[in-house]
């Protein structure tokens, strides 16, 4: 596997296969250090453009995805793209949505489901994954193989 984000570094999950993918909040400054290859951006309105490959997920604050087959197919290529590029997963707080969405890669890696939201909180952030309906959305969420 190709070296991507350096581990330990704020924002930057391990997920168990050693891809390591930055969430961080878009409402904070710019993180130092190198930029990422992709990010995959979930907000209600389309993100300002980025010098980097991009995808956005319509996703409202507080809520879950807008669509759920795109939004499966945005998780998926941030996964993929994690094996051998700089990606990071990003909202306004960093929190809800971002913590949703890397539950959810997680689940992509083998994580069981029923166990992502408390493996996001432990080693992302603490308070990731914020309301119910985006709890229920993880638990129920399912690598398409499966």
């Amino acid at each position: 596997m190709a070296p991507t984000w350096e581990p330990g570094l704020p924002g930057v999950l391990s997920l168990p296969s050693g891809r390591l993918i930055r969430g961080r909040p878009l409402l904070a400054p710019f993180p130092p250090g190198p930029r990422p290859e992709f990010g995959l951006y979930l907000l209600g309105s389309s993100p300002r453009p980025v010098a980097w490959d991009s995808r956005w997920v319509r996703w409202r604050d507080l809520h879950v995805p807008a669509d759920d087959v795109d939004a499966l197919d945005a998780f998926q290529e941030a996964w993929r793209r994690a094996e051998t590029e700089r990606v990071e997963v990003a909202c306004w707080g960093g929190r809800g949505r971002t913590g949703t969405a890397l539950a959810c890669i997680a689940v992509l890696d083998g994580v069981p489901a029923a166990d992502a939201v408390a493996f996001v909180r432990q080693n992302y952030r603490r308070g990731a994954v914020e309301t119910p309906w985006q709890r229920r959305y993880v638990a129920r969420f399912r690598r398409p193989d499966s």
